[in-house]
């Protein structure tokens, strides 16, 4: 966060790949937006009504993947790596022309739309940017499952904890500092499945896309992808891959503190729901300066504008 003006891509990122639930090869163009225009898919398959917002309000399946549908029926689906990509890029606007219902699954992370992006170059703006500050706590449980959110100084910290009855999963956790981290392996850390539930998965129309070049495959005390795992953490990495990628639903980056039990993209929307609910919760909070440093956060350095 030491540049605090909005950014966009300088040339347009083109890519190409097969689309992990639908099967179908789809083709994107990410291209440089003006700033406060926000991120924006425009399904070039479709004349009319065919932008999209990646809003959470917009969410209307989180069943392994999150899909974002407008008004009109138009849907753009498993966007959770990109917009994980374009958040830990610091990316603010752009406009993802895409040519089918479902963006590439490419790898399984967010590494190839993360080297694409930076070799096409990012444009600083002269806009500020605006970020939103939680200033309540807020739960949302299901069950086992629980994800929460409170204030935090200038961070945004994920605490994510992952239990599985597999050995080889087991229980992961890991906790890092989204603006301040090397997020590396986050962004290379792959999906994943048990391949005792693909059968299931298949019967119900999804990972027609699916096989060992775009996902991490655990059957019982075995990791059948040849090379293994990119790093000890690699699950729950991902799970924090998808979990910035949702937030990025919100419209803005945050400053907050999230800890995860056994989340996902379901309970991650569920949880900026009813975040949103309240104003009382939270300020979108426009920065004025071109750095904020850790100690100036109460300095009148931000402006309210919500």
């Amino acid at each position: 966060m030491s540049y605090l003006t909005q950014k966009t891509i300088k040339n347009n990122v083109i890519f190409d790949g097969v689309a992990l639930h639908s099967g179908h090869t789809v083709n994107v163009c990410i291209k440089p937006s003006e700033p406060n225009t926000g991120i924006i898919f425009k399904r070039v398959d479709l004349k009319n009504n065919n932008l999209v917002y990646p809003n959470f309000l917009n969410v209307t399946n989180t069943s392994l993947n999150t899909t974002v549908e407008n008004e009109f029926g138009a849907k753009v689906s498993t966007i959770e790596h990109l917009m994980g990509a374009l958040f830990g890029l610091g990316i603010d606007n752009a406009l993802i022309e895409i040519d089918n219902e479902e963006v590439p699954i490419l790898d399984g992370s967010a590494k190839n739309f993360i080297e694409k992006i930076l070799s096409a170059g990012i444009q600083t703006s002269e806009s500020p940017i605006k970020i939103i500050k939680i200033n309540k706590e807020v739960k949302y449980t299901e069950g086992e499952r629980s994800i929460s959110i409170k204030p935090s100084t200038l961070s945004l910290d994920i605490d994510f904890e992952l239990k599985y009855k597999n050995k080889i999963i087991g229980n992961q956790r890991n906790k890092i500092k989204v603006y301040e981290d090397d997020l590396t392996q986050v962004f290379n850390s792959r999906t994943y499945c048990l391949f005792e539930d693909i059968e299931k998965i298949k019967e119900n129309g999804l990972a027609k896309g699916g096989s060992l070049e775009n996902a991490i495959v655990v059957k019982e005390n075995e990791i059948l992808n040849p090379g293994g795992l990119r790093n000890e953490k690699e699950f729950v990495n991902h799970k924090i891959l998808d979990c910035i990628g949702d937030l990025f639903t919100s419209g803005y980056r945050m400053v907050a503190s999230i800890k995860c039990s056994q989340g996902g993209h379901y309970m991650t929307n569920q949880l900026l729901r009813k975040v949103f609910q309240s104003k009382d919760n939270f300020s979108i909070l426009e920065i004025k300066e071109k750095n904020l440093p850790h100690s100036l956060i109460n300095r009148n350095l931000l402006r309210s504008i919500a």
